[in-house]
């Protein structure tokens, strides 16, 4: 089945069945260029906002252009990776904005990954040069002391530039700079080699635009900038959207639901984007301060992405914060959104909406057969924002993407109504006793039991069959059993959807925006059983 677009009015009139080609014709030249976007229109107005200060619309290319030279004295050339080991702050946007400018790829890295898994991307990306972020992040000048980098004062931030890689080879520059690959995203959660994803100026300029003008963000709006920008949600739906539009973007290198709570207060935010774990810190923040309702003036839009949703997460952050939480599913690969939920369209349920304009989905089953309305398949995609591919990796991208253009997302989905439904990861499967069993549907039980924040569901291979190892961390303060979570699991599911195993942990393994990382948790699994 291939999914369809419902027509999506916006501003200016058009709506969702608008060619493709007319989606990315008044898109700027590189990424760059929002830096002056709105240097005249909106001079005065912040732009980037963190503790230590910020810079306006107008502050802004000058800053970049102050960049720009301190990346060319450190022999920065037109394809040259650059890789930015950091956590959100001003002198991270003025690095990216500059290295675009200079044609160069911007590899960017969460500085809370370990030392193998930095050091990995850096041997991959053959980085000319890695900057870190010292001046707000520990783990940089962690990072940068073990390279032998050295620090410099600049009027965009202190920065430690490591040493010049002189054996790098810059890539070829494309004559069309819409082509031009902008950024190397890493996919988080890999074990064996590292797969950068190459994502070009139109895919990233194409993922802000759209998704701004989805949410009908503008320059009176005032932006949470919590999400990683080294991921590609809080690049280029965060970072590049706020830009794009001319919103002002509150910049933190990390969640920290007090202060949260406070700009919210005093109705600094209008609109937030974060993953259902920053959701679920909120709520457990407010329940221990006694505060049944969070008000918050300014806030008109929340929304999640970045991790699956569950149904205790959306309605408690709905009580809490008087407005639905809008939902979207998207990809590394498609930088990242192939569907998101309306602010002025909101769903009791846990779909991630329609497909955006210019997307395209069909679902495909076993065999590589037509899947009908309503049942689940395979979720293929494209559109104007699909990847160039894995850097150094052809294989694998020609694993991904076949020869139509369709990448397999390798996540099961089904269609209702034009609205997509995501029901769990293809490997993610379970099969117990010859059905299907999709982790999501058993973490939405486990979920809605009152003393449980978040859980996660994976399969382990048995004699002919899989037992379901489940894995709950309990709010803090709260006391339940494995009795009781078993009583609670068997009242709501059939029995081959039951946890074989339940283990009780203070706190799931997750990577940067919050995501549970799946991958570690058969060596936990493995870990709790020898502890008994």
């Amino acid at each position: 089945m291939t999914g369809r677009i419902e027509p999506l009015v916006m501003d200016d009139g058009w709506t969702g069945s608008r060619p493709t080609s007319d989606l990315v014709s008044d898109l700027p030249h590189r990424v760059n260029d929002l830096a002056s976007r709105w240097a005249e229109l909106a001079r005065d107005r912040p732009a980037l906002i963190e503790k230590s200060g910020h810079w306006t619309y107008g502050e802004l290319p000058a800053i970049v252009a102050e960049a720009r030279r301190f990346l060319g004295e450190a022999g920065i050339r037109p394809g040259d990776r650059v890789m930015v080991v950091a956590e959100n702050c001003r002198a991270l946007v003025a690095l990216l904005l500059a290295a675009w400018s200079l044609d160069s790829w911007a590899a960017i890295v969460n500085a809370r990954l370990s030392e193998r898994e930095v050091d990995q991307i850096r041997k991959h990306s053959g980085a000319r040069r890695v900057l870190y972020t010292v001046a707000v992040s520990a783990h940089a000048r962690g990072h940068a002391e073990r390279h032998g980098a050295t620090n410099h004062e600049t009027r965009f931030g202190r920065i430690a530039l490591g040493p010049l890689n002189a054996g790098s080879v810059p890539e070829a520059v494309e004559r069309d700079g819409a082509r031009q690959v902008a950024a190397l995203i890493y996919t988080s959660g890999t074990t064996g080699h590292p797969k950068g994803v190459m994502l070009t100026h139109r895919n990233l300029l194409f993922v802000a635009k759209m998704s701004g003008m989805l949410r009908s963000l503008g320059p009176e709006d005032r932006v949470l900038g919590v999400l990683p920008i080294s991921h590609i949600l809080g690049l280029s739906v965060v970072l590049l959207g706020s830009l794009y539009h001319g919103a002002s973007l509150h910049l933190a290198p990390r969640f920290d639901p007090s202060e949260t709570l406070a700009a919210l207060a005093r109705g600094r935010l209008t609109f937030m984007l974060g993953a259902p774990g920053m959701y679920a810190l909120l709520g457990e923040y407010a329940k221990a301060k006694g505060i049944p309702r969070i008000e918050a003036p300014g806030l008109r839009v929340i929304a999640s992405a970045g991790a699956p949703l569950d149904s205790g997460i959306k309605e408690s952050t709905e009580r809490l914060l008087g407005l639905p939480l809008n939902n979207g599913y998207g990809v590394t690969e498609m930088a990242p959104t192939v569907s998101q939920t309306l602010p002025d369209r909101p769903r009791p349920d846990l779909s991630v909406g329609p497909l955006w304009p210019g997307v395209e989905a069909k679902l495909v089953g076993q065999g590589g057969r037509a899947v009908p309305e309503g049942e689940i398949g395979e979720l293929h995609v494209r559109g104007p924002n699909l990847m160039k591919g894995y850097y150094r990796a052809p294989e694998d991208t020609d694993a991904a993407i076949d020869e139509q253009g369709w990448l397999n997302t390798r996540d099961l989905a089904r269609f209702e109504d034009d609205h997509l439904f995501i029901v769990g990861r293809a490997q993610e499967l379970i099969v117990r006793f010859g059905f299907n069993v999709y982790p999501p549907e058993v973490e939405a039980v486990l979920n809605a039991h009152p003393a449980v924040t978040q859980s996660a569901v994976i399969g382990r291979p048995v004699a002919g069959s899989e037992d379901i190892l489940a894995f709950v961390q309990t709010a803090p303060g709260a006391s339940v059993t494995v009795a009781q979570l078993t009583a609670h699991a068997a009242a709501s599911l059939a029995p081959y959807k039951r946890p074989s195993t339940i283990f009780l942990v203070s706190k799931l393994p997750a990577g940067p925006t919050g995501k549970i990382l799946k991958s570690a948790l058969p060596a936990l699994a493995e870990e709790l059983a020898r502890r008994g």
